[in-house]
């Protein structure tokens, strides 16, 4: 018989324990960040792409971008001076979060479409703008798996996996909180200029008002995408026994 109770295996449940892992893997595991190396690495991709795109989007051009094994990376856009520079440096840092949010939002009504969309993107900026073995070598790997799930897995791996990958991004600012409150940072072993003092530096004020802000409304996208899940999934039912 259907006891009517919802199965624990629910998008909403594993929602929970997907944060609840994620969190524990940061920040108190002491091996939790080279398990999520990988994804670390696909956060640092969604991030200098951020700026190129938002470079693109603001009359400017998009050169290449250099991901390292520590995990930094560098966009190397030409855009004009001023506030558009600025939107070009928080572009990265929203990046992030912003897709995280889009991917939890949506990804229950498209999860398929939405992991060919990323494969794409992805394999555009394999043609486009990356160069280094690093960045090459870990989005040419995650491009086969996003692919792999999306062509050959079942209906449930799809938004299990758009899921994680939403959640893994949407969190990201949390495991790279400190970068928002510097004035400079190291990149591919060079010390150059923090983003948030580049939005500083374009747009006025301190850099901590602008990487309180971020983190702020990254936090928002992050409670957005959550409550979506949350709010709007069903749970799955376990089947009937006869």
């Amino acid at each position: 018989m259907d006891s009517g109770k919802p199965s624990v295996h629910s998008p909403k449940a594993a929602l929970i324990v997907g944060a609840l892992v994620v969190v524990l893997l940061q920040r108190f595991v002491p091996f939790g960040p080279l398990l999520l190396y990988p994804f670390t690495l696909f956060g640092t991709w969604v991030h200098e792409v951020g700026h190129g795109v938002t470079a693109i989007l603001c009359g400017g051009k998009f050169d290449h971008l250099d991901i390292f094994g520590d995990a930094s990376g560098i966009a190397y856009t030409l855009v004009i001076k001023g506030w558009r520079s600025g939107l070009v440096s928080a572009g990265g840092l929203l990046a992030p979060p912003l897709v995280g949010s889009l991917l939890l939002v949506l990804g229950r009504r498209m999860p398929k479409a939405l992991l060919l969309g990323l494969s794409a993107a992805m394999a555009l900026s394999l043609l486009l703008w990356v160069r280094t073995l690093v960045g090459f070598g870990t989005v040419s790997a995650l491009l086969l798996l996003i692919a792999s799930v999306a062509r050959f897995g079942s209906d449930g791996l799809r938004l299990f996996f758009v899921q994680l990958l939403g959640l893994l991004l949407a969190m990201d600012f949390v495991a790279r909180i400190d970068y928002l409150f510097v004035q400079s940072g190291q990149a591919g072993g060079r010390l150059s200029q923090s983003d948030v003092a580049g939005v500083a530096s374009s747009l006025g004020g301190p850099y901590w008002f602008w990487g309180g802000l971020i983190a702020g409304l990254s936090a928002l996208l992050l409670g957005i995408g959550l409550l979506s899940v949350l709010r709007s999934s069903s749970p799955v039912r376990a089947l009937p026994k006869v």
